[in-house]
């Protein structure tokens, strides 16, 4: 396992890290493996009942490398975002412990996980239309089924932001928690105390019932293709290259 994703088992709880603090934990293509490596592991590991989700240091994930996906097509696309869609389909329960800014690819971190516990310093930021992107890897979906149509284009179409506080009200976040690893952890001890394979279950069947004729994972794949293709237009503009090279001398 890669040292930029830690992975600690204790009590049938995985809590995997994101572990580049000094890059505020952004999205890199060798983060990205190793988060869906980290998935894979918990998900064959039958001691494992649940998987909490968190980033070190003070941001929970920044998003995409800069250079990363100045640099990326369709396929480059796709290789970021297999760490979240892993977290996305991943078929035991997860929870998302955002410690602090889970800004695009990191929102979608956030999204993918099942549950959500803020920290005090948690800020969920789409980012995208800032730096001049379509959106992707199935934000629209994820937002929208999350928070609404209404909140949801605030944030994608009007650039809205969230702090811990927000997350909360508007249903982004269950709660705000001093210490959001050590509450996420906490809640997983239900999971963690039940049946395995009960859980399992249990998740398959809410997947299956949130509209019924529908798999809910097949409805995130079906919004990642439809984002896409836009996504990698934006990304060839100009305008998004003259906004890429400004962020990065900030």
């Amino acid at each position: 396992m890669s040292d930029l994703v830690l992975v600690d088992v204790a009590d049938h709880v995985a809590t995997v890290t994101v572990n580049d603090p000094d890059r505020r934990n952004a999205v890199t293509a060798e983060i990205s493996a190793a988060l869906r490596a980290a998935i894979d592991a918990a998900e064959a590991n039958t001691d494992v009942h649940a998987v909490v989700v968190t980033g070190a240091g003070k941001a929970f994930c920044a998003g995409a490398d800069l250079t990363a996906l100045g640099e990326a097509a369709e396929e480059g696309l796709r290789v970021i975002y297999d760490g979240f869609l892993a977290v996305a389909d991943c078929t035991l329960p997860t929870i998302a412990a955002v410690n602090g800014a889970a800004v695009g690819a990191g929102l979608n971190l956030a999204l993918a996980a099942d549950v959500r516990i803020a920290g005090p310093a948690a800020l969920f930021d789409p980012r995208f239309q800032k730096l001049g992107i379509h959106p992707g890897g199935g934000a629209t979906w994820m937002l929208q089924r999350g928070v609404g149509p209404q909140v949801a284009r605030a944030a994608l179409l009007f650039g809205k932001r969230f702090d811990a506080d927000e997350a909360v009200r508007y249903g982004l976040a269950l709660e705000v928690a001093d210490d959001p690893v050590a509450a996420a952890q906490q809640l997983a001890a239900g999971p963690a105390s039940a049946p395995r394979d009960v859980v399992i279950a249990t998740k398959a069947s809410m997947r299956a019932t949130a509209n019924p004729g529908f798999i809910d994972s097949a409805q995130h794949a079906i919004a990642v293709d439809v984002e896409i293709t836009p996504q990698a237009r934006s990304i060839e503009s100009p305008e998004f290259q003259s906004r890429l090279a400004a962020a990065k001398k900030s």
